[in-house]
């Protein structure tokens, strides 16, 4: 059974202006803010609008207008932050092994240096 959403997230409050974010992008369905904590010189998440607890969440109950909404935005940002031609990699944490920290579906565009292999090799 899916988490229930929790409206007290830190998302849900930049959602409802409780909380104040460093915007880069917006529009009906999707906001994007700088991390507060950067981990690379480009670090910025992108969340839908709805209460979504996970990417399972979203991919299974979002409808095709926001799903299609939340990627071309995701498109649209990183053509705008000017990191398409250098490259960038995009990462949506979901659960527990993965450390998900904030229970709102959110995706990380990280840029603007080597972003080295994408994962250790098992083993290593």
């Amino acid at each position: 059974m899916a988490q229930p959403y929790d409206d007290n997230n830190i998302f849900a409050k930049i959602l409802r202006g409780e909380i104040p974010c460093n915007k880069v992008y917006e529009d009906d369905h999707v906001l994007a803010f700088h991390d507060i904590n950067p981990q690379t010189p480009t670090h910025v998440l992108v969340i839908p609008k709805g209460r979504y607890v996970s990417s399972d969440d979203f991919f299974n109950e979002a409808d095709e207008a926001e799903i299609a909404a939340f990627f071309r935005a995701v498109g649209k940002i990183s053509r705008d932050l000017g990191v398409v031609d250098r490259g960038y990699r995009i990462l949506a944490n979901a659960g527990a092994d993965a450390h998900q920290e904030v229970p709102h579906f959110h995706l990380h565009i990280f840029a603007g240096t080597d972003l080295g292999r994408m994962i250790k090799p098992a083993g290593a």
